[in-house]
């Protein structure tokens, strides 16, 4: 063994000190709180189900860390990536735009021709935005189209783009899929109200064409999961269309509201273009098709977006899949170049991931949304993301997006009545057998925590209580 001199040996148990305090504090208190335990045991979640992290801000390891390596599927937290990579990416500020082109001319409002709408993967094109767009359109003197209406929506690819493939469910809003050009999240508002001879419905927008089929019985059960006990059906009718309600609503669901997906992003924008249009006084003499906008075409105008930081509010306050896969994909197109893939968007986030010092081996990414049988990462991975986050810039953006315990989004209904209410900026994911949340818990002496709390298990949607339990824990203080 070599001779070492004194301050060689000095050194080294220097730095082995270090090690040891620093493994210590990664090992944290592997021993979940009592309310958390029993709240897993009321459930029937075995403890090795799940996996919590729970690290104060500018400390070198977690209070609490229990099954933290692990890889989880996370559900819907899995936008906390997306979200947090984008705004870093792209910048708070970052808008999308709509462009409309002709390669035609346009002489005293008649506009001979074909009018080009190409998107650029805008998320947040509502009905109301889309009608601002047509509104504008018809300010600039367009008030009839003696053309086709071409949508080109080349800016995304995606290699499978099945509705169903997720969960067999393709009619349910949150698998629309996500397309370049898409107009209210490719879904129309379905209002049900309890009356007492039975059930009104109500659907808007309806594409034109389609007739609405009421068949749901009026039943005296608790509301519950009221939306599993209808069945949506999209038949064929003469050319046309028929969307049949079928199953019952309880008559102490009062009124409810719930989202359903149209199906072909092209059609869809097709139908709320030509209602739209005609609303406004304007004529389309053409039909409609997908393709892309000419390079001899003259641009008629640009309608651009709302802000990043506004979109990436509404996208995790209500956990929306299709904005969130939107995000993933422009992600892709930026920084890998149109079109967006999503191969080009896991890529970017790896390479922006790295860039950053954060090694995350056990990262999976399908579609940036969570929305997903295969994504993954561990509580310690997602823990490094937000602690990273908050040293941020754009931490505050990214922290006003979460939902806020018991006063808005996903967890408006959750800690209500507890002192944790409006302590806390959660993201949550729910899946069939995954129940999870991830954000940033404000204890009562103003420290903050991170915390992350995965549940990956058959009885997962019991897991709720030791949630909170957790939550509740963190801010008094332990």
């Amino acid at each position: 063994m070599p001779h070492l001199s004194l301050r060689a040996i000095m050194l080294r148990l220097q730095l082995l000190i270090v090690l040891l305090a620093w493994s210590t504090a990664w090992a944290g208190n592997d021993a979940l709180p009592q309310p958390v335990q029993a709240a897993l045991r009321q459930a029937d979640i075995p403890a090795g189900h799940v996996g919590v992290v729970v690290w104060e801000t500018g400390k070198p390891g977690p209070l609490l860390t229990h099954g933290g390596a692990l890889s989880f599927n996370p559900a819907s937290t899995m936008k906390l990536v997306t979200s947090y990579a984008a705004l870093e990416l792209l910048g708070p500020a970052y808008t999308w735009k709509t462009e409309l082109y002709t390669d035609g001319s346009l002489v005293d409002g008649v506009l001979t021709g074909n009018l080009y709408i190409k998107g650029y993967g805008d998320p947040q094109l509502t009905l109301e935005r889309f009608w601002l767009l047509l509104r504008e359109l018809r300010s600039r003197g367009v008030r009839e189209i003696r053309g086709d209406l071409v949508l080109d929506q080349s800016y995304f690819s995606l290699s499978d783009a099945d509705p169903a493939r997720f969960d067999g469910e393709p009619r349910r809003a949150y698998n629309a899929v996500p397309a370049a050009l898409m107009v209210n999240f490719n879904s129309t508002m379905l209002r049900l109200t309890a009356l007492s001879g039975g059930v009104a419905a109500y659907a808007d927008p309806l594409p034109p064409g389609m007739r609405l089929v009421n068949k749901l019985q009026l039943d005296n059960t608790p509301c519950g999961e009221w939306r599993d006990r209808i069945d949506i059906e999209w038949l064929p009718d003469n050319g046309n269309s028929r969307l049949v309600l079928n199953g019952s609503y309880a008559a102490a669901c009062g009124e409810k509201s719930t989202a359903f997906n149209l199906g072909d992003a092209s059609a869809a924008v097709a139908d709320a273009f030509g209602t739209l249009w005609q609303e406004s006084g304007g004529r389309l003499a053409g039909s409609w098709r997908v393709g892309e906008v000419p390079a001899s075409a003259q641009r008629l105008m640009v309608f651009e977006s709302p802000p990043l930081a506004d979109v990436v509010r509404g996208l995790n306050k209500f956990s929306n899949n299709v904005m969130a896969r939107s995000l993933f994909l422009s992600l892709g197109a930026v920084r890998g170049g149109a079109p967006g893939t999503t191969q080009k968007s896991a890529d970017a986030v790896r390479n922006w991931l790295a860039g950053k010092g954060l090694h995350f081996p056990e990262l999976v990414l399908e579609n940036g949304s969570g929305l997903s049988r295969i994504e993954r990462i561990s509580p310690h991975s997602m823990a490094q993301l937000l602690l990273a986050a908050y040293s941020s810039p754009i931490f505050s953006e990214l922290e006003s997006a979460l939902p806020i315990a018991a006063v808005d989004g996903t967890m408006k209904s959750r800690d209500k009545d507890t002192p944790l209410a409006g302590h806390a900026h959660i993201k949550t994911g729910t899946l069939e057998g995954v129940k999870t949340i991830a954000g940033y818990v404000s204890d009562k002496a103003g420290r903050r925590f991170v915390v992350v709390f995965f549940i990956n298990d058959t009885n997962a949607a019991a897991g709720g209580a030791a949630q909170d339990a957790l939550l509740e824990w963190v801010y008094g203080g332990r």
